[in-house]
């Protein structure tokens, strides 16, 4: 637009001319300053003037910044300019204006939707300019593209929906699924336009149908019901029947219902509830989506949201117990030994593992062991200090992690877990107490990342738990060694069966009436070409940890009853064979199966193989104990109870085990002579045994004293380093037959 001061002839206008036109100008500056469009003139390709609108939406700061720029730069680029100049021109050369939607550049490139209306400013003089609004209609079309996908969705799915959707009006159908016409057996198109009397057996279910349907149509609400339908061929059809008005207030606007025929289909009503919660949520939108464009928008917006929030903190937090997890626990372990690291400060590192733990979930059900872990975490949090990590690593193992913490507050906070023990658990009315085994590793004395505080306090847990579970330990050298040892041995452990390192010696047991060997002992022997003897009660735990057990067990059974089946092929007197069982070997559900094959292929009689349980192992699950001894039992296998007295037995479960024998524990036969304690234990599992018909046996018998006590109290065998240490097979074979008829004064 020209200044007005530029026109020569302003000087022969009156005054009053000169105020109303300096008046019309402020308003046309007003009108400029206010539109909540972009209004720009244009002449000679250049923008001659612009409002502030304009400017903004092109990403300028002031109006002064784009005037004076070439009106190509409003544009993506020179083909757009040119195809809109080329459309635009000959509509605005005969005075008419011109309206397009079309792309715009901002300043820094980003692309916008405008609406733009250009009119010439003179059509007979192109030269003199045009001015043009430009609106930014960008979320009106994200809002409409987004309204056209959302009903091109619901078209296809009502379209292709698996159960009948028709629209009726005035009980007339406008329009129907191909659903629909299958269900009631109508060819397509064919109810198009039909009354729905026909679908009813009967006038009077029709007209029933209107006020059982049509009422809750008049209060806003929708008939959700099974009906007595009929096919076009005449066949009843029950149906599951979903219905609403569109319009409440207008029932002119007819109603949707959706149907299902249900009469072969009962057994797939989950499924069909899900459909029909699905459509009717489509349904119920249908009437709505114009209005509620922008709120639909913005609650998918908040849903998402709160979706991302979610898989936020599942993938941060244990889904049981609502600890941090694993991921959480190392970002916040690198926060805090950073800080440690700049603050000089000792950090802790706890590793927790319950005691026993396996044994409630095989008796009670997972379920049950659930609950103990979330009550375990709640006691765990209530120790801990706000600044303090308690996180869970799955299955019962807790990872604490304490910043600003040293020994003595490791320690403190240890004893508080402990302490929490005490109390009870109550599951299921069941009372269960759950003890913990706590390592401890400190930074930076024993590591300075989580990875080597974790595996330090690990090694220190499991040694917490050697030492008779229920407490905690600190990480130290001698800790790693015997971690180091550990693992040097379950790897050589591997090849140990292979490389025919593994050994037995058998140890005579001596009957107490004859003196006669009765029995050996069985008992597996490790000499390692590098390492020397290893002692069973190191490698033996290793082997039950790293499942090796099994294997190197079922060497053991077969080894010792195939010796014991030569030596009776070459003459020997026939002599029980005992063979210790591990726990991992004894829950084994193969267990009876394997043993009775193996005295199959050896040939050898069943009663001449007993099988050793330790009493701990026995009392663990005392009722799978006597499953599977009564299994053996009925295969003629021997049972006998290993190390009795030792632990905690039961005498209701012991009269019910099928064990043939009770070895007496050289821990009390070691000073079963002085010690008045010990003798009366050893008298007392004697008698015992007696009165329920057992035999019992005393290990570790070294004096003729221990063996004259023995005798008199009645037990019936006996063996140890009096008699014999354990003997290799063919000097166990020359043993028993040196060995001469005694009676038990020369024993």
């Amino acid at each position: 637009m020209p200044e007005l001061n530029s026109d020569p002839d302003i000087h022969t206008v009156s005054d009053a001319t000169l105020t109303q036109l300096q008046l019309a100008l402020r308003e046309q500056q007003v009108i400029l300053d206010t539109a909540g469009v972009g209004i720009v003139f244009v002449k000679n390709r250049l923008v001659i003037r612009c409002n502030q609108r304009l400017a903004q939406m092109y990403g300028f700061n002031e109006v002064s910044d784009i005037v004076g720029n070439a009106n190509l730069t409003l544009y993506p680029d020179q083909s757009v300019f040119d195809a809109l100049e080329d459309a635009a021109l000959p509509v605005m050369t005969q005075g008419l204006v011109y309206k397009t939607e079309l792309q715009m550049a901002r300043q820094d490139g980003q692309l916008f939707w405008a609406h733009l209306t250009g009119q010439l400013v003179n059509p007979q003089d192109i030269e003199e300019g045009s001015i043009w609004i430009v609106d930014d209609i960008s979320e009106q079309k994200l809002a409409q593209a987004q309204l056209e996908s959302v009903l091109a969705e619901q078209s296809l799915i009502l379209d292709n929906a698996m159960v009948g959707i028709v629209f009726l009006r005035d009980r007339i159908v406008t329009r129907c699924n191909r659903s629909c016409e299958i269900m009631l057996g109508y060819e397509p198109g064919e109810l198009d336009g039909s009354s729905t009397r026909a679908w009813y057996l009967s006038e009077q279910d029709w007209t029933e149908a209107a006020y059982s349907c049509y009422a809750p149509f008049a209060a806003g609400e929708a008939f959700d019901g099974e009906m007595l339908l009929c096919k076009k061929d005449g066949t009843p059809a029950y149906c599951w029947v979903r219905a609403k008005a569109i319009d409440f207030n207008d029932p002119s606007k007819g109603s949707i219902w959706i149907g299902m025929d249900i009469t072969a289909r009962k057994k797939a009503e989950i499924e069909l509830l899900q459909a029909r919660t699905d459509l009717e949520k489509l349904v119920e939108m249908r009437t709505q989506e114009l209005k509620r464009t922008v709120i639909s928008l913005e609650k998918k917006a908040a849903e998402q949201k709160e979706s991302e929030a979610h898989i936020q903190r599942l993938s941060h937090f244990d889904a049981l117990t609502g600890l941090p997890n694993r991921v959480l626990l190392n970002d916040r372990s690198q926060h805090v030994l950073n800080i440690a690291w700049r603050s000089n400060q000792s950090v802790a590192l706890m590793f927790l593992d319950l005691d026993h733990f396996k044994n409630i979930n095989d008796s009670l059900g997972h379920r049950a062991g659930d609950e103990v872990l979330i009550e375990w975490a709640r006691r765990l949090k209530s120790a801990m200090r706000e600044q303090d990590t308690v996180s869970r690593l799955g299955g019962d193992e807790f990872v604490l992690l304490l910043p600003d913490t040293d020994a003595f507050g490791a320690a403190e906070v240890a004893d508080k877990i402990l302490q929490a023990t005490l109390l009870p658990f109550l599951i299921d009315q069941h009372e269960l107490t759950v003890t913990p085994s706590i390592g401890i590793a400190l930074y930076p004395r024993d590591g300075a990342d989580l990875d080597t505080l974790s595996k330090c306090a690990d090694a220190a847990m499991y040694r917490a738990k050697e030492d008779g579970r229920n407490g905690y330990r600190f990480f130290t050298s001698a800790i790693q060694t015997h971690s180091d040892r550990t693992l040097l041995l379950g790897n050589a452990l591997h090849r140990a069966l292979e490389r025919n390192q593994l050994e037995l010696s058998y140890q005579p047991q001596i009957s107490m009436l004859t003196g006669k060997t009765v029995g050996a002992e069985a008992l597996l022997r490790w000499q390692h070409p590098e390492l020397g003897n290893v002692s069973p009660a190191e490698f033996i735990p290793i082997a039950e940890g790293n499942g090796l057990i099994l294997s190197i067990g079922e060497w053991v059974i077969r080894t010792a009853v195939k010796q014991l089946a030569t030596w009776i092929e070459q003459g020997m007197p026939p002599i029980t064979m005992a063979v210790n069982l591990s726990s991992v070997q004894f829950r084994n559900a193969q267990l009876p199966e394997l043993v009775s094959n193996i005295l199959s292929d050896a040939g050898l009689a069943p009663n001449l193989l007993e099988l050793e349980l330790t009493e701990s192992v026995a009392m663990t699950n005392p009722l799978e104990a006597i499953a599977i001894m009564d299994d053996l039992h009925k295969r003629g296998v021997r049972m006998s109870i290993d190390d009795f007295g030792t632990g905690y037995s039961s005498l209701s479960y012991l009269k019910r085990f099928q064990v043939y024998k009770l070895k007496i524990d050289q821990s009390f036969v070691h000073d079963i002579t002085d010690d008045l304690d010990d003798k009366a234990i050893v008298g007392a599992i004697i008698s015992m045994a007696t009165s329920l018909g057992l035999k019992t046996i005393a290990e570790g018998v070294k004096t003729a004293e221990q063996l004259d006590f023995l005798r008199a109290r009645g037990c019936t065998e006996a063996q140890g380093y009096y008699f014999s240490p354990p003997l290799t097979a063919k000097v166990f074979e020359k043993h028993v037959r040196s060995a001469l008829p005694t009676d038990t004064t020369s024993v």
